[in-house]
């Protein structure tokens, strides 16, 4: 406890090494974005790149992280202060859900009580109120997502919008219900309403919005549909079909499979197959996107984090990470059949102030975008969290658990390393330039 006390006031001391230099200018494009080839362009053609954090806001609460510690306007501020032109906020169905079921848990008192228990959660409300009192008890989830999204406009963020869950909890886990089309908590039919639902209210309310990322980290699962390319292909375009016809201007995401950790079946214009001896046997198709009404509208995603710990030259780590879809950037490549713009979606590590120098990971991610000039969105602004509730890991619930991989301390008050920032976001940021 002396240590977290300490450090806001040990590391405002350098905050100016935290954030880029004058150099880097936040992006100004024209709405709306749009795909041409393998690039993002705004209205007058310029070519734009992501450069972006997530900010949860999936979790059992179902409203995004760090209110009770800080303002909307505070914690907005965090993405000019890192050079960031963009966030990707997630979000869960279960939210949407609620809403068609006018379930009455979703209010602001309601929500936090329910996901933290009446002690803890009184507590934590208070806390909310405190910092936002533009909020009250009644206020609903949707309407703190709306204050978010109007300040992320107040300061010039663009808004990337997340499925990451259908049943609000952290994510992710192999069988943790939440992974795959038709497993235990992934109605699709409530998944592509609810995509509907939000795409329709963010384009008439969030006057920043300009993308949907259709689902986090798809994945093996128990008891769901077949886990093939083709399954993938028939929900995944029903849910863009869906997208783009309540906001035609929207960019529209397309994860792959596994975690998303690959996707080159797409660029190179692979025939997706179903699996025999199920409901999909013998079915294929191709995604070719002339065949869509949103054709310039699509844009791959990918994640990429160091489970491996990974000790490869970087020559050795492009090559391979080039193989799970970069394709889609490569118009030299003969077996590129369609130019798709690719966002890595997420990635990150520990700021600790060490791990960014212990593997060639973060200098080989530098040399991936500085190559292949593409987008990105780190893994997380937060500090802390509400509540975290992990199947299958110990403890199970942990409520107010500090998020060592954030860029903000548990506070959300001041930077959590700054020589790790300076070392990654800074110099992402800057290999885009």
């Amino acid at each position: 406890m002396l240590l977290r006390r300490l450090l806001p006031g040990l590391l405002s001391c350098n905050l100016s090494r935290a954030y880029p230099s004058l150099d880097f200018k936040r992006a100004n494009p024209l709405l709306p974005l749009s795909s041409k080839g393998r690039d993002i362009v705004d209205s007058n053609g310029d070519v734009f790149h992501f450069t972006a954090t997530n900010w949860p806001g999936h979790q059992e609460a179902m409203i995004p992280e760090g209110l009770q510690h800080a303002s909307v306007k505070d914690i907005v501020s965090w993405f000019p202060k890192f050079g960031l032109n963009s966030v990707r906020l997630t979000f869960a169905i279960e939210m949407i859900d609620d809403i068609y079921g006018n379930n009455p848990n979703q209010t602001l008192e309601h929500t936090v009580i329910n996901a933290l228990g009446t002690p803890n959660g009184t507590i934590v409300l208070n806390q909310i109120l405190k910092h936002n009192p533009q909020f009250g008890n009644q206020t609903t989830r949707l309407e703190v997502f709306d204050a978010v999204a109007h300040e992320l406009a107040n300061q010039g963020v663009l808004v990337h919008l997340d499925n990451h869950v259908s049943k609000a909890f952290w994510c992710c886990g192999e069988n943790d219900g939440n992974g795959w089309f038709g497993e235990k908590y992934f109605d699709v039919e409530n998944w592509i309403r609810g995509w509907s639902y939000i795409t329709k209210h963010a384009k008439e309310n969030w006057p920043t919005f300009v993308s949907a990322g259709l689902r986090n980290e798809l994945r093996n699962a128990v008891d769901a549909e077949p886990v093939d390319w083709y399954t993938w292909y028939s929900h995944m375009t029903s849910a863009a079909n869906a997208v783009h016809k309540a906001d035609p201007n929207a960019l529209i995401f397309f994860s792959g499979l596994s975690f998303d950790t690959y996707i080159d079946p797409i660029p190179l214009g692979k025939i997706l197959n179903g699996t025999d001896g199920t409901s999909t046997a013998g079915k294929t198709a191709v995604f070719d996107p002339n065949d869509f009404p949103f054709k310039d509208k699509i844009v791959l995603e990918i994640h990429k984090y160091d489970f491996e710990a990974t000790q490869d030259d970087c020559e050795t780590f492009k090559a391979k990470w080039y193989e799970k879809g970069f394709q889609a950037l490569d118009e030299s490549n003969p077996e590129t059949k369609h130019l798709f713009p690719m966002v890595l979606s997420e990635w990150g590590f520990i700021q600790n102030g060490t791990y960014w120098n212990q593997t060639t990971y973060n200098k080989c991610l530098i040399e991936m975008v500085e190559n292949w000039k593409f987008g990105w969105m780190q893994w997380e602004l937060s500090g802390s969290f509400y509540l975290q509730t992990r199947p299958g890991r110990a403890p199970a619930t942990i409520q107010g658990l500090e998020e060592f991989w954030g860029l903000v301390d548990y506070n959300w008050s001041a930077v959590r390393s700054p020589v790790t920032v300076e070392n990654s976001l800074e110099k992402l940021i800057a290999a885009l330039s």
